[in-house]
C-alpha cells in the first residue's frame, strides 16, 4: 500500500515519487482486469486489453526494480525499456510507446512540477501517434490526447502536479464516454473503448497512490468466462542443441526443469544438449537461446516422435542458414506445420498475445542475422514490428500476415538460401491470396455488418470478418465456403478437440462431395478457441 499523504501535496514529483506511483499503478490496473475485459467490442474472444496492459505493466514494475532508479533519467530509462519488452498485443505496444514519449520528455528534467507533467503527457500522446501507421480516432489515443491537451490548456503557475492529474483524469473520462460517437463498433456495441479504460485506470492509480489510498476491491463482471473454453492438453518431445554456452550446465537444467519431465542436459567444451517432454516447447526454446547459439532444435508431437540417443548426436558447428523464420502460431496442428517449413514458432495469438520480448527471444535463437517475422494476427504486427529495436544487430523483416491462413500460406515459400527480398516478395503475393475461414463461439450478444449473433452462438469469420453464424459449427462453415469458397484449389481443415477426429472426417467427407474441384487436407490440434480453422489457397 502507498504511504500516507501528508496533506500537503507536492510541488514536483522526483524519480521515486513516480517510481512509486506507477508501480502501485501496476496493481491498481491489476484488479481492474476483468472491467477492461469485458469491454469485448466484437463477439469472438479477443486480445484481452487489460490483461494485456497489465502484463505490459508488470514488465515496467521488473525493470524499476531491478534498477532501482535514483535520478530521473534511470526512472525513465526502466519506464521506457521496461514497457517496451513486456508489450503485449495492440494495446500493450500502444501503452508502451505512451510511456516512451512520457519518459523521452521527463528525462531532461530532475525532478516534474505540473508544467512539466503535462508537458510529458503531450509528449506521451505524440509518441503514441507516431507508432500507429494509421490512428484510429475513438481508441486510447483519442483519450490520451484529449485529456493531455486539457490539462496543459488549463495549467496554471501555482498548480501542484496532484491537481494536474486529477484535472487530465477528468478529462480523460469525457474523452471515454465520447469514443462509442467517434468509432462506430463501439456504438453497436454499446461499451467505451477498453484501451481508453486501461489508460484512465493506469493514471487513476498514480493519483490514488499520490494520495495515500489502498487498493479498491475488483469490480463485479459479468461476462462470459474465457475459462469456458476447453483447452487440449498436448505433450511435445523437445531437443535444443547450444553452442557458446558460458555458464554452468546445472543453471540451464534449473531453468528448464519446471517446464516438463523426462529432462536431460548435458555440456562439454561450450556446448549444451537438452532434451525433455513439455507442454511449452516454445517458450522453453526462447528460454535457453539466452545462454547460447541455437545450433539446432527438434520438437515432436509426441504420439508420433522418434527420438535420436542423446550420446549419438555430433556436437559439431552449423554453418548458419541465409535467412530464418519466426512465426506466431496458436494449436499444435499450425505450429507443427510451420516447424516442417523451417520456422521458428512462438506460441500466442488471439486472446494469447506474446510480447516483444517474446518474439525477440525467438528471433535472436535463430543463426541467421536476417529474419523474417510472420505474427498471424492483426493483435500481434505492432509488437513484431518493435522487435528490431531490441535487435540492433539483426536485420528484421516484418511480413504483416493478419491471419494463420495467411502465415501458412506464404511459409510453404520460406527458403532459408534465399535472398529476403526475393523471399520477401514472394511470400507477401501468396499470403495475400489465401482465405481463412475461422469458426468459434459468440463471447457476447452483438450486431456486426448486418449479422446479428446471440452470446454462445457458432460465428463464422472470413479474414477476421463476421459473415456467418449457425447453431452448430459444420453448418457454420458450409455456409462460409459456399458463399465464400469459389476458385480455391487447395483447402486445409484444422479441427479442435471440441469437435473430435470422427466428426472432422464426417465434414471433409461432405466437403469433398460439395466441392468435387478442391483437395482437402485434414489436421488435428486446431487452436483452442477454434472447432474449425479452414484456409483456402
Amino acid at each position: 500500500m502507498p504511504e500516507a499523504s501528508s496533506g500537503a501535496t507536492p510541488a514536483t514529483l522526483g524519480p521515486q515519487d513516480l517510481a512509486g506511483a506507477f508501480t502501485f499503478a501496476t496493481d491498481f490496473i491489476g484488479v481492474h482486469i476483468a472491467e477492461i475485459n469485458a469491454l469485448n467490442v466484437y463477439p469472438v474472444p479477443d486480445g484481452d486489453t487489460g490483461t494485456n496492459m497489465h502484463l505490459t505493466l508488470q514488465s515496467v514494475r521488473r525493470q524499476l526494480q531491478d534498477e532501482a532508479p535514483e535520478t530521473m533519467a534511470d526512472f525513465c530509462h526502466a519506464l521506457s525499456y521496461g514497457s517496451l519488452l513486456g508489450a503485449r498485443g495492440n494495446s500493450g505496444v500502444i501503452l508502451s510507446q505512451v510511456l516512451k514519449g512520457f519518459a523521452d520528455v521527463a528525462k531532461g528534467h530532475d525532478a516534474l512540477d505540473a508544467s512539466t507533467l503535462a508537458a510529458a503527457f503531450s509528449g506521451a500522446s505524440k509518441s503514441a501517434y507516431a507508432a500507429v501507421m494509421k490512428p484510429v480516432e475513438g481508441t486510447i489515443l483519442t483519450v490520451v490526447r484529449e485529456s493531455a491537451a486539457t490539462a496543459a490548456n488549463g495549467a496554471e503557475g501555482d498548480e501542484v502536479p496532484l491537481d494536474l492529474l486529477r484535472r487530465l483524469l477528468e478529462a480523460g473520462h469525457a474523452s471515454l464516454e465520447r469514443t462509442p460517437d467517434l468509432l462506430p463498433i463501439l456504438k453497436q456495441a454499446g461499451v467505451v473503448d477498453a484501451g481508453g479504460l486501461g489508460y484512465l485506470r493506469m493514471i487513476e492509480g498514480v493519483v490514488a497512490f499520490l494520495e495515500g489510498r489502498e487498493l479498491p476491491p475488483p469490480p463485479t463482471v459479468t461476462r462470459r468466462a474465457q475459462e469456458d473454453f476447453e483447452e487440449e492438453a498436448f505433450g511435445f518431445c523437445t531437443e535444443f542443441l547450444l553452442s557458446n554456452v558460458t555458464v554452468d550446465t546445472r543453471e540451464i537444467q534449473e531453468a528448464v526443469a519446471p517446464f516438463g519431465d523426462s529432462l536431460l542436459v548435458v555440456g562439454a567444451e561450450g556446448f549444451v544438449k537438452g532434451h525433455i517432454h513439455t507442454e511449452e516447447p516454445e517458450k522453453l526454446l526462447a528460454l535457453v537461446g539466452r545462454y547460447g547459439t541455437m545450433v539446432r532444435s527438434k520438437v515432436e508431437d509426441m504420439s508420433e516422435q522418434h527420438s535420436e540417443i542423446l550420446s549419438d548426436v555430433e556436437m559439431g558447428e552449423a554453418a548458419p542458414p541465409r535467412t530464418g523464420l519466426v512465426v506466431v502460431s496458436s494449436g499444435y496442428g499450425p505450429t507443427k506445420v510451420f516447424r516442417s517449413l523451417g520456422a521458428r514458432v512462438v506460441g500466442g495469438g488471439q486472446t494469447d498475445n506474446p510480447s516483444v520480448q517474446d518474439i525477440a527471444d525467438a528471433v535472436r535463437s535463430l543463426g541467421a542475422t536476417t529474419v523474417v517475422v510472420m505474427p498471424n494476427n492483426k493483435n500481434i504486427i505492432m509488437a513484431a514490428e518493435r522487435v528490431s529495436e531490441l535487435l540492433p544487430d539483426k536485420d528484421v523483416r516484418v511480413l504483416p500476415t493478419r491471419t494463420l491462413g495467411q502465415g501458412l500460406a506464404a511459409a510453404v515459400l520460406f527458403d532459408e538460401e534465399k535472398e529476403v527480398e526475393e523471399l520477401m516478395d514472394a511470400m507477401e503475393a501468396t499470403a495475400a491470396t489465401a482465405k481463412t475461414f475461422e469458426v468459434t463461439v459468440a463471447s457476447r450478444a452483438a450486431t456486426i455488418d448486418g449479422v446479428s449473433v446471440k452470446e454462445g452462438d457458432y460465428i463464422g469469420l472470413l479474414d477476421d470478418t463476421l459473415v456467418a453464424t449457425a447453431e452448430d459449427p459444420d453448418a457454420c462453415l458450409l455456409e462460409m465456403i459456399e458463399a465464400h469458397g469459389d476458385e480455391g484449389e487447395i483447402a486445409t481443415l484444422f479441427y479442435n478437440a471440441s469437435v473430435g477426429p470422427e466428426a472432422a472426417r464426417a465434414l471433409i467427407t461432405r466437403l469433398e462431395e460439395a466441392f468435387p474441384d478442391i483437395e482437402f487436407e485434414l489436421h488435428a490440434g486446431g487452436p483452442d478457441l477454434y472447432p474449425y480453422l479452414f484456409v483456402l489457397e
